[in-house]
């Protein structure tokens, strides 16, 4: 890891080729929470391809206008999702629709890391 920062929202790990975001409880994700994440990317990411995995310990919640948001970040090529609750697993569908980028869901961090890491080195920007 890189660094990790703490936010309202939750906690984003930066590693070399992506951020582990892991939201607090009960939070409710907001588009204006994408400042961060494009922040992050602007330093830490610049000019090269970066993935997301979102590591689903807590329940929350995220404004289907988040993922419109976050499919700007032109430099962010994979977003994961790392969670065993099956309504998770529903609500990834759901996000399919509103995130323009490729976007998979694991039962595992190990396995959405090996994807993200896959996707990163197979694109350039």
């Amino acid at each position: 890891m890189i660094t990790a920062r703490n936010y309202i929202f939750g906690k984003l790990e930066i590693y070399p080729n992506y951020v582990i975001a892991i939201m607090k409880e009960g939070v409710t994700v907001k588009p204006e929470y994408n400042k961060d994440l494009v922040s992050l990317a602007n330093q830490y990411f610049k000019n090269r391809p970066f993935g997301y995995i979102t590591h689903r310990i807590n329940s929350y919640s995220v404004d289907p206008s988040t993922y419109i948001e976050t499919s700007k970040i032109d430099n962010l090529v994979a977003f994961a999702v790392v969670s065993n609750n099956s309504i998770n697993l529903t609500n990834t569908e759901l996000e399919r629709i509103f995130l323009k980028k490729p976007l998979d869901h694991f039962e595992e961090l190990d396995e959405a890391i090996d994807w993200v890491n896959d996707v990163v080195a197979n694109v350039s920007i």
